[in-house]
This record gives structure tokens, sequence and C-alpha cells, in this order.
């Protein structure tokens, strides 16, 4: 049997983007930092992201059924850091210039690429919830936020990768 400290420590050699989650509706505004996001398909568009259920906000992202999926680049860590830490929700969304899409959810203007997300499905897995997410609207930054870079999480440490061209 693999223990949890095993698969955490295997797992942090798995670089992954660092993205801000967050969420709007009847629960309010919420969010967190997550690199637990990924691609399932492009037709229709959707995205999966995990969620621990133990997370203080965890049960509003259900009753939302909203989320969208910032994508930060290398200049926001310390925007990842609030998302991460023990603020509450009003103190988070102090770092950065937030808008909106279709669903509501906030948008960070100066992400590399924001998608704009419905809940479609939402699966139960061990401490995690899987959201598997409907995107309905993407904005990509413009170019005067663009960012030579993105930011990722590689060994318990955020690092810089990349160019990125903004067409």
């Amino acid at each position: 049997m693999i223990e949890a400290i095993d698969f955490r420590n295997a797992m942090s050699l798995l670089a992954t983007a660092v993205n801000i989650i967050t969420t709007k509706g009847v629960s309010g505004v919420h969010g967190f930092t997550a690199s637990a996001v990924c691609s399932v398909t492009d037709t229709p568009p959707t995205l999966l992201v995990c969620m621990n259920q133990a997370a203080r906000s965890h049960d509003y992202f259900i009753q939302n059924k909203i989320l969208s999926v910032n994508v930060l680049g290398a200049q926001h860590e310390a925007i990842s850091n609030a998302f991460a830490s023990k603020l509450n929700s009003e103190e988070r969304f102090e770092y950065g210039s937030w808008t909106e899409l279709a669903t509501g959810a906030p948008i960070l203007e100066e992400a590399l690429v924001s998608f704009d997300c419905e809940i479609e499905d939402i699966q139960q897995v061990g401490t995690h919830s899987v959201f598997m997410c409907r995107v309905v609207a993407i904005k990509h930054a413009e170019p005067q936020d663009a960012t030579d870079e993105g930011l990722i999480y590689f060994n318990r440490n955020y690092h810089q990768v990349g160019q990125v061209e903004i067409v």
C-alpha cells in the first residue's frame, strides 16, 4: 500500500500550472489556489478541477454551480499566495483586478487566460471533489498585461516557465 506522504512527495515532482479558481453566486464570492486542473475534451470544451472537500469554500462552489479558472503568469506569486492563505474572501479579492464574463464568476484581468465555466458534474473521490466544468467563455490576457512566462509549481516551489506569445 502506498502511504499518503509518499504519494504527495512523488506528486511534488509533477510540474503544474498555478491557477486561481473563483466562484460567485448565492453563496457569495470565493476563490482558492489550485494546481489540480486539466483539460478533459475540446468537444464540448471541458475542464476538470479538483478541490479538497475540507476547504472552507467547498460548499460555496457546489451551491453556486459556476467557476472560473484563471491561469497565472510569473508576476502572480503574491496573488497565488493570498488565495492559498487563511485570508477571508474579501481580503483575497483585494489582490489583482477582477471582471466577469458569461457566468459572473470573477475573472482576473491580467491572467494569462481565464476559462469561465458551469459545473456540470461533481464526483467525490477520497478527500476531494472533482468538478467537470463546461467552458462557456474564454478571455486571453490583453497585450499590455501579457507576460513572457507562466507560473508553475514544482518540488514545492514556484518557478517560471516558457514564453507566452499572444496572437
